[in-house]
Order: C-alpha cells, then sequence, then structure tokens
C-alpha cells in the first residue's frame, strides 16, 4: 500500500497544505515533528500523531523528531485561556529525557534524528532575531489567530508577550531544519495546524521556497462524541509512573465498540486484512471483545515492550477471566496491589469484606457468603473461614481483595 493510501485508509487525513498527498509516494522528504516538554511524558493523544510519524518513516521518509526545549521554556499559548506557569530549568531537563526516551521506545528500530530546539536558539542574539525573523512576520497574521482574539477579547484573560510571540519561535524551527537539514515538510497535531503554518510563511519569505505541513485529526471517541483519549483519572500517559501499564492496558481493553476498528487503525500497526478480520469478528461476535483484546495487547507492546504486556495479560486473566491466581509472580503481586485493595493474611473473609467496603456489615457479608457471591482463588466459598495464604478475594466482576 502506497503512503498516501495508508494515510487515507487509517483516517489520518486532516488539513495539509499539499494539493495532492500522493506527492508523499515519491522521493524521500525529510520532515519534523515535534513535541513540547510541557510534562515528563506524552500522552496517547501525542502517540496518535507519532503513529503517523511512524508509517511515513516505514515508507522510507527521512524523520527528524524534535524535543521542544526551547519553545518549552515559554509554553504554547493555544487552547489555553489563561498564561502558563513557566517550568524551571530543572523542569524543563527532566521532561526533555522523558519525551527523548519515549520517542525511542515508539520508534525503536526506526532510523531518525533526534534534536532540541534549544540547541540553536541558546545562542541567539535577540536584537538579531527581531531583524532578521521577526521583521518577515506580518501582525495582522499573528493577531488573527483564533487564541490571541479571545484572550485580547473583553472576556479573555489578555496575553504576554512571551506567549505571543510563541508561534514565532516554533516557526523559526521549521527555517532552522530546512536550512541545516534539507527538511520541507512538518507533522503535526490538528491543534498545532496554526502554529506551523508560520513556518510555511517564514520559509517563502525568507527563502523564497514552497514547504508544507501535514496534520493528524483530532480523534473522536465515537459513543461520547468527545475527545478520545482521557479516562475518569485524566490523561492516559505513556510513563507507566503516570498511568500504570494495568490502568494503560484496561484503557484500550475497555474501548467503545463504536469506535475499536478506527483506534486499531491509528493506534497499531496491524495491516488491513488483520483488521478487517478483528472487524468481521467483532459484527458476528462483539461480546469476545477480539478488537479490543487485539488493541490492548498491541499497543501495550508498542509502548511498555513485550515483557511488561505479557505480565499484565496475565494479571487481566486473573481477574477478569479465571485464571489460577497462584500463576502470578512476586512482581505481579506487586503490580496488582498497587490497582486494588490489598490487606494482610490470618483475617476471615467477613472481616475483608467489611474492611474493603464491599460489605458493609457482618449480615451483610454472611449474606453475599450465602448467597453465592463470593469467590477465594476462584472457588465459591459459602462458610466464613479465616485465610492464612496469598488469596484473591472476588465478589461479582469487579469488586476485588489481595490478600498477601
Amino acid at each position: 500500500m502506497k503512503l498516501s493510501e495508508e494515510l487515507a485508509w487509517r483516517g489520518f487525513i486532516n488539513q495539509t497544505t499539499y494539493a495532492d498527498i500522493t506527492v508523499l509516494d515519491g522521493n524521500p522528504i525529510s520532515f519534523y515533528f515535534g513535541v513540547d516538554p510541557s510534562a515528563d511524558s506524552m500522552t496517547i493523544g501525542n502517540l496518535a500523531a507519532a503513529m503517523m510519524v511512524r508509517h511515513f518513516i516505514d515508507h522510507g521518509h527521512k524523520a527528524y523528531l524534535l524535543v521542544g526545549g526551547a519553545t518549552g521554556m515559554i509554553g504554547d499559548p493555544d487552547g489555553k485561556a489563561s498564561e502558563r506557569n513557566l517550568k524551571t530549568l530543572d523542569e524543563i531537563a527532566k521532561n526533555k529525557a522523558g519525551i527523548a526516551a519515549q520517542y525511542k521506545q515508539v520508534f525503536a528500530g526506526k532510523d531518525f534524528t533526534l534534536v532540541d530546539n534549544y540547541d540553536w536558539f541558546k545562542d541567539i542574539n535577540f536584537l538579531d532575531f527581531l531583524r532578521n525573523v521577526g521583521k518577515y512576520v506580518p501582525m495582522s497574521q499573528m493577531l488573527g489567530r483564533d487564541f490571541v482574539q479571545s484572550r485580547l477579547g473583553n472576556e479573555g484573560a489578555g496575553i504576554s508577550y512571551a506567549e505571543f510571540s510563541y508561534s514565532l519561535i516554533q516557526g523559526y524551527d521549521f527555517v532552522h531544519l530546512f536550512r541545516e537539514h534539507g527538511v520541507t515538510l512538518q507533522l503535526c497535531g490538528a491543534d498545532q495546524w496554526g502554529n506551523s503554518v508560520t513556518g510555511v510563511d517564514l520559509i517563502r519569505r525568507l527563502e523564497g521556497k514552497n514547504v508544507d505541513v501535514y496534520s493528524t485529526p483530532l480523534i473522536i471517541n465515537k459513543s461520547t462524541g468527545v475527545k478520545f483519549g482521557k479516562s475518569e483519572g485524566g490523561a492516559i500517559w505513556l510513563d507507566s509512573n503516570k498511568t500504570s501499564v494495568y490502568k494503560f492496558y484496561q484503557f484500550w481493553l475497555n474501548a467503545d465498540d463504536d469506535g475499536v476498528i478506527d483506534y486499531l487503525k491509528v493506534f497499531t500497526l496491524l495491516n488491513k486484512d488483520e483488521i478487517d478480520q478483528l472487524d468481521q469478528q467483532k459484527q458476528s461476535n462483539p461480546g469476545l471483545r477480539q478488537a479490543q483484546k487485539a488493541l490492548a495487547h498491541a499497543v501495550t507492546i508498542l509502548v511498555h515492550g513485550a515483557d511488561r504486556t505479557v505480565s499484565v495479560e496475565r494479571v487481566t486473566d486473573v481477574l477478569f477471566g479465571g485464571a489460577d491466581f497462584t500463576t502470578l509472580s512476586s512482581d505481579e503481586l506487586d503490580s496488582l496491589s498497587a490497582e486494588i485493595p490489598t490487606a494482610g493474611l490470618n483475617k476471615t473473609v467477613v472481616e475483608y469484606l467489611i474492611e474493603s467496603e464491599i460489605a458493609t456489615s457482618n449480615g451483610d457479608a454472611r449474606r453475599l457468603l450465602t448467597g453465592n457471591a463470593i469467590t477465594v482463588n476462584g472457588q465459591k466459598v459459602t462458610e466464613d473461614r479465616q485465610i492464612t495464604e496469598p488469596s484473591l478475594l472476588k465478589k461479582g466482576k469487579n469488586s476485588f481483595v489481595l490478600i498477601r
């Protein structure tokens, strides 16, 4: 499948300066894609754009992956109702390292060049920048941006000169990479379109050359109609310290039926035949959730590696699939203890039910027992007894206590 066909089939068609994207099927193009270090991890929103980048690389185009050490010192104001709090230099350094590590994980085995815009901005003289770059940026263009208008309006919170200049700083990234590396294309998320075309205009004015931008679409949860990528606890991060591997896997496993095939196209490298087969299985027997299982497996491997994926699948099978609790390793029990209520040994079933608030009283706990609602290590328990070895107590489908 040609790149233009791949992008269309996977749903990566959005705003672009190209009149015809079949140009992407031709000779290799040098392009760049950037993430600001506003946090020490990317989210799955960033991952959607990164997956599009992956297809450009796989089809032979040359990638420059940018960590925005300079732009991160200001912070992108687009979409923000008020001024950002500035990050300290130590925070920015930590965040840059986190983003760079995730680039290396998501693009493992692929050819790319990692760049940091702080490397070319740190030595630029302010007056030289105004004279050589700022002179070529029309104020009407910058004042016309939607976020500027909203911030300057009657109900707006105002905007500082620093945040107002953010678009110009990002635009110069494109100029620098064009001059130094022959980069002629910027890939970006849908929310970065305005900042990205600033670079296109700058290169046209400064160099007399035409370059291009190609943006990813915003991924929408078809069931809710809102932006895809958040759970009840907030954003879904790629860093396991922010979103545990278990929660990450469960997020994908619980993907809505309406959107799961689209998510497979965007967030995995499964080919058309594989995804079509999963689509057929979903249509014929949606209860098996084969598409969701394939999605969770593929994305978790991509972000967290095969070993951690196998481990979280074992834990999931024990919790929800009736697998043997005793097969879990000590490390897997440690991971599980961070996700569900945990208690020590040598208490009774009734005590565990009350302490975990599964039952409200001794009588309520005993009614659960006599009603066959409680299992310990997959076996029905109908009478109270003491538990003296590591066990998993379960009520119904989603209430657990890990005893160890």
